[in-house]
């Protein structure tokens, strides 16, 4: 009994040892952990999840960035795209008007060409009543090259369908023809070309990137040419446009005192061998009319009928390279070489005057340009600036040929056709003070 009792207490002892142990390896572990841990498992977790949570934000910045950096640059893509899809939209448009246009030359040339056929063939008959339709416009010649080969090479570059317009000028003209070269390039014409008569028209051409021309030396053209007036220049294209029409190009002689609002090549009919816009102010005036003369001494036979029509301009016309053009021009250069004439009595002279005894007349046909298309200074400042729908149509040209006042004119005749403002013309009289 006595050993079992000394055995039991000696157990009582041994676990009582054990729960010391632990105790004081519990305290040692939580003073190791105090040390290691100072803020705690669970302040320790906190940390790891709230690194965690940067993390996650600095990877979704990082991807948000990335997003908005591809999102940049498709923008950029979709941009140039769009400016790529543009302009080859523009360029599309340009060959369908191009193409249009070809088209269009094509029809009135197989037309033209048919009629000739049809009238220059070796067997005619008449038909019908009212079918009857003679030919109004002579075959074109063949080109020759050998006539003048830099201008071929030049005008293979600058013509559009074999059709050119040429200006002649020389420093005299030069504020009036920067106010039309400003004027081409805002419609966009590209067959326009500028015979340069001096030095200062070749460098103003060739600093605003515009076709020109400068003739071989000939002391005839060369003196009027360089210090000639607005009149004294126009008589020389008489001698000049001769290689174009020779060269087959169908030529549109415009004076420097015009504004172009649209594309001529688009309002011409290519019908006869002249077309020209008028002098006339009306449509009697412009397309012709029966005037009375009265001789009261003839008593019952006092009044006679004659056929009167304002002259054709010689400063805005449209020549179709056949024979009956280039003769046109030849009689008036040779007209203008004897006598001091102006070249707008001539021009007309040569072409309404007939075939009487002594005299051969010139066989070319004529058309006279639509006047409200074509419209002249008289028909602007007298008539339409004061109609209210006249005001509302566009012409195709504008041509100062009545006033002398010519450059403010023609900024005027700017800023109300193509800067639209409404009283820009208000300010000038009808005429000339």
């Amino acid at each position: 009994m006595a050993m079992a009792g000394r055995r039991d207490s000696r157990l009582h002892h041994l676990r009582g040892s054990r729960i010391a142990i632990a105790i004081l390896v519990g305290i040692l572990i939580g003073c190791i952990c105090t040390v290691l841990f100072p803020d705690g498992f669970f302040n320790s977790g906190s940390s790891f999840t709230v690194n965690e949570h940067r993390l996650s934000q600095s990877t979704t910045s990082s991807k948000v960035g990335q997003a908005t950096c591809e999102s940049s640059e498709r923008v950029k893509m979709l941009k140039s795209d769009f400016a790529l899809i543009s302009e080859k939209n523009a360029e599309l448009t340009k060959q369908v008007r191009e193409l249009t246009e070809k088209v269009r030359l094509a029809e009135q040339d197989t037309e033209n060409a048919s009629k000739q056929v049809f009238v220059l063939g070796t067997e005619i008959k008449a038909g019908p009543f009212g079918t009857v339709k003679s030919l109004r416009s002579n075959p074109t010649v063949v080109p020759d090259e050998s006539v003048n080969p830099r201008l071929a090479k030049l005008l293979e570059k600058v013509s559009v369908n074999k059709e050119i317009i040429v200006v002649l000028a020389n420093s005299n003209v030069k504020p009036m023809l920067e106010v039309q070269i400003a004027s081409v390039k805002r419609v966009g014409i590209q067959n326009y070309l500028v015979v340069a008569l001096d030095g200062s028209i070749e460098s103003f051409c060739k600093s605003n990137k515009v076709a020109y021309y400068t003739r071989d030396p000939d002391k005839a053209v060369d003196v009027v040419g360089r210090s000639g007036g607005n009149h004294a220049v126009s008589g020389l294209k008489f001698r000049v446009l001769r290689e174009f029409l020779q060269l087959g190009y169908g030529v549109l002689l415009s004076d420097v005192d015009i504004v172009f609002l649209q594309n001529p090549f688009g309002h011409l009919y290519r019908d006869s061998d002249v077309e020209s816009m008028s002098d006339g102010h009306d449509n009697s005036t412009a397309y012709g009319f029966d005037n009375g003369f009265d001789e009261p001494s003839m008593g019952w036979a006092r009044y006679a009928h004659t056929m009167r029509i304002w002259v054709f301009n010689s400063g805005f016309f449209y020549l179709r390279p056949t024979l009956p053009s280039i003769e046109l021009l030849d009689r008036v250069a040779d007209t203008l070489s004897m006598e001091d004439a102006w070249d707008q009595a001539v021009f007309n002279e040569q072409l309404f005057y007939p075939s009487h005894p002594g005299y051969t007349g010139l066989h070319a046909s004529k058309r006279v340009m639509d006047m409200y298309e074509f419209m002249n200074s008289k028909v602007l400042f007298k008539t339409v600036r004061k109609n209210h729908e006249l005001k509302k149509l566009k012409p195709v040209i504008v041509h100062l040929n009545y006033h002398p006042d010519k450059l403010e004119r023609m900024q005027a005749v700017v800023e109300f056709y193509v800067n639209g403002k409404q009283d820009a013309l208000d300010s000038f009289p009808d005429g000339s003070e």
